[in-house]
């Protein structure tokens, strides 16, 4: 597996946002109702992030293209700034805010969408663009919005959420710590380490020949271990690796790609994106640790799920194609 985003795949993904990211239907909207008047469509509950089924896949949808943006010169470059200059206008980005602080939404998207959001706004900041510096700009409301809510909900998170899928509190708190480590929110920072170390710091022999669910999109044990990478030095990182996962033989499942059996389910494709997000993890984790057998195993274990996963990001159905690009781009860089 060539761990390159190149032009061409860049080009060939950016397509699949580019016709989502206007596709309002069918849509997947996560609201509660307060009463009729919440009965909108989703463009004008949500004038930024309705397209792409879902709040969250809109919210990296939008990232993935700012980051191709500022990577390579795309012929699609032109409908890209477009749809972005169309999307991420004050108006719509205040709206979204807004729409964190009416009655029974302050846990929208927590912590997915909220993760991806942060995603956005880091990838926005200082891009050396006056077009992308606008509309890091029209985002900031929605930014504190959404770093509010990161400050508010993790004092009282006494547990964390072990889960394959959106809840899952380590992916949330990676993004979160890389977002507040890129812009110095120190308060945020602190706060995710110290949650990291809490929740996880003592987790040993962990069940991962469980793996995978059958609707998963990430590995709780490499989403974890993942968080706790930036945790630690490569030093220590290694002896709390082999104290959670100590025996790696047992673990052939998690070192295997998942097999997709109907990419026109949306359940079931899920699992292609966490052939995509166990590639990013296995890498990750496997270059931090020393030269030996299991690093070797894991890097190659990455190679496997990387290739399976890039593979098919293009399958040709809405339910996988309106967001597993954006784990490809992100687990390619």
């Amino acid at each position: 597996m060539q761990w390159e985003l190149t032009e061409e795949l860049a080009s060939q993904f950016a397509k699949l946002p580019l016709a989502g990211l206007r596709r309002e239907y069918p849509n997947a909207p996560g609201l509660v109702l307060n009463g009729p008047e919440d009965l909108r469509t989703p463009r004008e509950l949500h004038p930024a992030f309705y397209g792409c089924f879902d709040w969250h896949s809109s919210v990296h949808g939008h990232w993935m293209l700012v980051r191709l943006l500022r990577r390579f010169a795309l012929p699609e470059a032109p409908e890209i700034r477009a749809l972005l200059a169309d999307h991420l206008t004050a108006a719509n980005l205040t709206a979204e805010a807004a729409y964190f602080e009416l009655p029974g939404r302050r846990g929208f998207e927590r912590t997915y969408g909220w993760a991806w959001l942060l995603k956005l706004a880091e990838e926005l900041r200082d891009a050396g663009d006056p077009e992308m510096a606008e509309w890091a700009q029209n985002l900031r409301p929605l930014e504190s919005a959404i770093v509010d809510r990161y400050l508010e909900f993790l004092p009282k998170a006494t547990y964390p959420i072990r889960t394959g899928t959106h809840p899952n509190s380590a992916f949330g708190l990676s993004f979160a710590h890389d977002y507040a480590t890129a812009v110095g929110h120190n308060e945020l920072r602190e706060m995710a380490a110290g949650k990291a170390r809490a929740w996880f710091g003592d987790d040993a022999d962990y069940p991962a020949h469980l793996e995978p669910g059958g609707a998963d999109f990430f590995s709780p044990s490499l989403m974890e271990a993942d968080l706790m990478r930036r945790m630690l030095s490569n030093e220590d990182f290694a002896t709390w690796f082999g104290r959670f996962l100590p025996d790696l033989d047992r673990l052939e499942p998690l070192l295997t790609p998942a097999v997709v059996s109907d990419r026109t389910d949306g359940q079931i494709a899920h699992l292609d994106g966490l052939n995509l997000s166990r590639a990013w993890c296995l890498r990750r984790i496997g270059m931090c640790l020393p030269e030996g057998e299991r690093r070797t195993r894991l890097l190659a274990a990455a190679d496997m799920h990387a290739a399976e996963g890039v593979a098919h990001v293009v399958s040709g159905d809405y339910a996988g194609e309106h967001w597993l690009a954006s784990f490809a781009v992100n687990m390619l860089g």
